[in-house]
Parts: C-alpha cells; sequence; structure tokens
C-alpha cells in the first residue's frame, strides 16, 4: 500500500507529503475517523514511505524496505495487538511500545508504532504510553488509529497531531466500485449509498456475501416490526445475535431505513432511496410515523451502537433497541 493506491484523503496525504519534504515529522500522530474509513490505509502508506530508501515524499516499491512493508515483515515498523476483545491492556502497551521503542531502529531511520483501535487503550495503558509520547526517541513514531477520539484521554490528545479522514468524493467512489471491482451499476449505487463517503465500507458490502444476509436481516425485521409481539422481538435478537462482530453495519443499515422513510415523507421521491426495492414498505411507515417518531428512532438505534460500543450486554441493548422502534 502507498499514497498513490489510496482513493481520496488528499488533505491527509498532502500533509504527510509535506512533513517528510519538509523533513518535519511528528513523533506522534492521530489519525480519527469512522470505522473502514481508511486510517490502517493511510497509517501504512505513510510508514512504507517513511522507511523506503529512497527517502522521498513518494515510496519507491522497490527497495529492500518497500518490499518487508509489501510482505508485512517490516522490523520497524511494528503493529500493535490485543488479546483481549475490546480492551487494549497497559501490559500490551508496556510490552509491545514502551519498553521496545529504546531499542534502536533495526535497520530504518524510523522505529514505527500502529495502534489501531487505539480507543480500546484502557486509562492505565494510555498514561503508560504518554511518557513515551512527551519524551519519544528521535527516531520513534507512533501512529493512534481511532474511530473514537473522545474515549483517548485529552493529555494523549493533545500531545499528538491530529488528522481527521473526510468522506470519499461520490465521483471516486463510485469509478472504484466500477472500474476496479467491477460491480454492475445498480450494485455500485447501492453500495455507495449505503457507505456514505466511506469507500472501505462500500467494498466490504460489495465483497462480503455475509452482508447481503445482514440486509435481508434489516428489511425483514424493520418492514414488519409494528406487527410484533415481544415473543417475536426475543427471537429477532437470537436471529441478529449471528451479525454480532458486523452489528456496526447492521445498525447503519437500520438507520439507512429510517433515512429512507423520512426522506420519503419529505420528498415522496423514490430517486434517492437505498431501499428502493422496498418502495411500498418505506411509504407505508412514512404515511404512519411522524418526523419527530422517525428522527427518535434514528436516535435509539445511535445509542444502542454507543451502548455496544462500551460493551454492554448485547441481548438487552438489542431488545431494548427493537421495543423502541416497535413504538410510534
Amino acid at each position: 500500500m502507498d499514497f498513490k493506491m489510496i482513493v481520496g484523503h488528499e488533505d491527509i496525504i498532502g500533509h504527510f507529503k509535506s512533513s517528510i519534504e519538509m523533513d518535519k515529522i511528528s513523533h506522534a500522530y492521530i489519525i480519527a475517523g469512522e470505522v473502514d474509513s481508511g486510517k490502517k490505509m493511510l497509517a501504512k502508506a505513510f510508514a512504507k514511505t517513511l522507511q523506503c530508501e529512497e527517502g522521498k515524499s513518494t515510496a519507491c516499491g522497490n527497495c529492500k524496505s518497500c518490499l518487508q512493508m509489501t510482505t508485512g515483515n517490516h522490523p520497524d515498523v511494528i503493529m500493535v495487538t490485543h488479546e483481549k476483545p475490546g480492551v487494549i491492556s497497559v501490559d500490551e502497551i508496556r510490552e509491545q511500545v514502551v519498553d521496545s521503542i529504546a531499542i534502536k531502529p533495526y535497520r530504518s531511520k524510523y522505529k514505527i508504532y500502529i495502534i489501531p483501535d487505539a480507543q480500546m487503550m484502557n486509562t492505565q495503558a494510555q498514561n503508560a504510553l504518554l511518557k513515551t509520547i512527551e519524551e519519544p526517541p528521535e527516531y520513534g513514531v507512533i501512529l493512534l488509529l481511532t474511530s473514537n477520539i473522545d474515549r483517548l484521554l485529552p493529555t494523549v490528545q493533545s500531545r499528538c497531531l491530529v488528522l481527521n479522514t473526510k468522506p470519499v468524493r461520490e465521483r471516486d467512489m463510485l469509478r472504484y466500485l466500477k472500474d476496479s471491482l467491477g460491480l454492475a451499476e445498480d450494485k455500485a449505487y447501492f453500495c455507495l449509498d449505503f457507505a456514505q463517503g466511506n469507500l472501505g465500507k462500500a467494498i466490504k458490502l460489495a465483497k462480503n456475501e455475509e452482508y447481503v444476509q445482514i440486509i435481508d436481516s434489516v428489511v425483514s425485521v424493520l418492514k414488519r416490526i409494528e406487527k410484533m409481539d415481544v415473543e417475536d422481538l426475543e427471537k429477532e435478537v437470537s436471529n441478529i445475535e449471528q451479525f454480532k462482530l458486523s452489528i456496526n453495519d447492521y445498525m447503519d443499515l437500520m438507520m439507512m431505513w429510517y433515512r429512507d422513510v423520512l426522506m420519503f415523507k419529505v420528498t415522496g421521491s423514490v430517486d434517492k432511496l437505498l431501499f428502493k426495492n422496498e418502495y411500498n414498505a418505506l411509504k407505508g411507515q412514512a404515511g404512519m410515523l411522524s418526523y419527530k417518531a422517525i428522527e427518535d428512532k434514528i436516535s435509539a438505534i445511535e445509542r444502542a451502537k454507543q451502548r455496544l460500543d462500551v460493551n454492554a450486554n448485547f441481548d438487552v441493548t438489542m431488545e431494548l433497541l427493537l421495543l423502541t422502534l416497535k413504538e410510534n
């Protein structure tokens, strides 16, 4: 992965290139953006370029360092991992970053640490990392990738250069989906509408067969939720649990359903609907629900996402959500 292969994110790439050209590399960065927005791709491309033996603002792709990055075996680029889902412990930060950064790079100018899902670091882990960020060795570069910057301590944020990802332009996404992935136009537009500027999310939808099942499940639940009783809702929670690892995408599709209801209520047009094939169900709900009721349902889904993000009980959270969505 290098800069020229990345679609969008021109501002961040421009900043990285300028900092390399002027030799003004920060020792700590936060790349913030929603899940699948390209944070890891940007971090790896930056690391590859920094370590390239040519020393230019674009990686050559041919030197030993670039080839090691391509195979994922660069000794001076460390991807921080964690064992427990949902948390990066203080021991993991100490072992993988704090203790090892004192050892000079094996063969490169920099020793680079990439921490995906940095918001999962507990308070002790963040405090352990803080001293390293405050007093890094001259060769140290730490990249914190996060989908929720508010969960990083203010002291950590203040000592890092923060770069926020932005939505990719529709025309660029559409070109990639059609030309690079070979999607038919109708599927490309569905992925485009669903992803809302997040190319990674669009690619996952295009490539992953599970997404077809997720879409079918969301439609099945929401088009008949008003008619379900409590027992039906409990069964649906059990069915939804199979998509637990993709629950953020499941929730996003639920919000898109009610966005469609709201859009139809406002415009009466099918043109901008994501779920065009469910026109009759959307029309029925648009006629039945008030603007406030629709907005309340979208807010309920967002709150449920936030609860699950902090490891709330899955079954309880989803059951309460479906009960809320059932209410008019």
